[in-house]
């Protein structure tokens, strides 16, 4: 039951756990007409005008969590849509002066203004929504701080202008410039925005007869808690129904491998390269700057590294990767590789939480195991820079001294000015390794805690973590055969 104290990750929490429990226990059918009257019993509004707004908003929340569209009830193909009922219509004149406004004689806002948006009334200046460009000239012109930019706060957010105002008042996210990163699912107040959930297809995956294997990201360490270990992850998922855990540091010590292999090879032919490991930012690439596509390393991510290890060794797996990256949804879709060359599905940190909750399981503090999959250098991958740091580390180990420059680029901006700088041939570094979320995976949009306390428990589990060699760790797999690149 919710109630007005409840915040959005609440809600969505609330929602997912039950529709996670329904599907366990085979009540699936018509949930999206009674589950609603359970989470919010009775007539008395919580949290919105009233309590059949609320339901309707529980209803859409209801469907995303079975992968299903609530504009129009199809499945999902972009992971980030719009809960219809919950967007609040968000004021769209962005910029509006405010009583502070002096009238003053300098007219700076007037004379910043290039649409002739701007007149003066008896007592402020106006800006003109029909003329005004949002350009923002007004808004750094007044020297009284009289003009407001009130933005609505998932554009705000949106790193690559996909999110637009619609017909009706309500954002629209244009797929084909939406780099998946979330950012506006964190950034909307309301909880008007949200990721598709394909949970229902692992928990058929786990009712059925192929062995079901958990791809569990680094940035998992610590998430739980400093007490919750990888090892405890792993004992939970088994009694999930999944047939084994493998930690993803595995992967990411074999990018380390490949990548850097392929970094030597570009430095020497003059060419510059990024890395291929987040997913959003492989998106704007592609999307945004496409001309730089074929400066994209053509080694595959960790998730997709240890899926392909995993496949390998066990022919019929199936590979499910949990972790904090959204974006990760799409890129276990289609987008990058062909079906069977990377992990199946995604589920987020929130929804195998919610998992846990509906099989009343419980994370219990397990010490560190005697054999960890993947070095100390491929769990930092989570963390920005960890990438660079893991794969100088595997240079060295080659006997390569060569001293390569990396832009190492943490949040979408700074990966945005870099790539820049790429285009017209004026960025210094030899490499660029981009993560979109700042601070890298370690603050992704499917985290259960706030990046900061998370970061504090994950450096105290690191500090236990075994430190054994990156090429060590991928010769101990070396007899199974696997493509470490993508198709181009």
């Amino acid at each position: 039951m919710l109630n007005e104290s409840n915040t959005i990750e609440d809600v969505k929490g609330e929602v997912l756990y039950q529709v996670a429990k329904a599907a366990f226990d085979g009540k699936l059918n018509n949930i999206e007409a009674t589950l609603p009257y359970e989470i919010l019993p009775g007539n008395k509004p919580s949290y919105r005008c009233c309590v059949y707004k609320e339901r309707e908003i529980i209803r859409e929340r209801i469907m995303l969590a079975q992968n299903i569209n609530p504009a129009n009830g199809e499945p999902c193909h972009n992971t980030v849509k719009i809960i219809p009922a919950a967007c609040e219509n968000c004021p769209i004149t962005r910029f509006t002066v405010t009583d502070n406004c002096q009238k003053c004689l300098g007219k700076k806002c007037m004379q910043a203004c290039k649409f002739d948006a701007i007149t003066m009334l008896r007592n402020k200046a106006y800006i003109d929504p029909e003329k005004c460009k949002e350009c923002g000239q007004c808004y750094e012109a007044c020297p009284y701080n009289a003009i407001v930019d009130i933005m609505r706060p998932c554009r705000r957010a949106c790193p690559v202008d996909a999110i637009q105002v619609g017909d009706e008042g309500r954002v629209d996210i244009d797929d084909e410039k939406c780099i998946r990163c979330a950012a506006c699912i964190s950034s909307c107040p309301f909880g008007a925005i949200s990721d598709s959930s394909r949970m229902l297809e692992v928990i058929e995956h786990l009712k059925g007869d192929k062995p079901v294997y958990a791809l569990v990201a680094p940035a998992a360490e610590g998430q739980f808690g400093v007490d919750i270990t990888m090892e405890s992850i792993r004992n939970a998922v088994k009694k999930l129904g999944f047939k084994d855990m493998v930690d993803v540091a595995i992967g990411a010590d074999f990018v380390s491998d490949s990548e850097s292999k392929e970094w030597i090879e570009a430095y020497h032919e003059g060419k510059k390269m990024t890395t291929s490991c987040c997913p959003a930012f492989v998106h704007m690439i592609r999307r945004h700057f496409p001309e730089l596509s074929d400066h994209i390393s053509t080694t595959v991510s960790p998730m997709a590294a240890t899926a392909r290890l995993v496949k390998a060794i066990h022919k019929d797996a199936v590979c499910i990767f949990i972790g904090p990256c959204i974006a990760k949804k799409s890129e276990a879709g289609q987008d990058q590789d062909k079906p069977g060359t990377n992990a199946d599905l995604v589920l987020t940190f929130e929804e195998f939480n919610a998992m846990l909750r509906a099989k009343n399981i419980k994370l219990e503090p397990v010490v560190w195991g005697e054999e960890q999959n993947g070095s100390i250098h491929g769990k930092r991958y989570a963390n920005a820079g960890g990438v660079t740091s893991a794969v100088k580390q595997a240079l060295m180990e080659q006997g390569v001294d060569t001293a390569v420059h990396v832009r190492k680029c943490s949040g979408a901006e700074e990966c945005r000015k870099a790539l820049l700088l790429m285009k017209v041939g004026k960025l210094p570094e030899d490499f660029m390794e981009g993560m979109i979320c700042e601070g890298g995976c370690v603050s992704g949009p499917g985290n259960l805690q706030e990046e900061k306390a998370f970061k504090k428990e994950r450096d105290k589990q690191l500090k236990n973590a075994d430190d054994r060699l990156i090429r060590n760790t991928v010769e101990e797999y070396s007899q199974y055969e696997f493509s470490m690149h993508r198709e181009v």
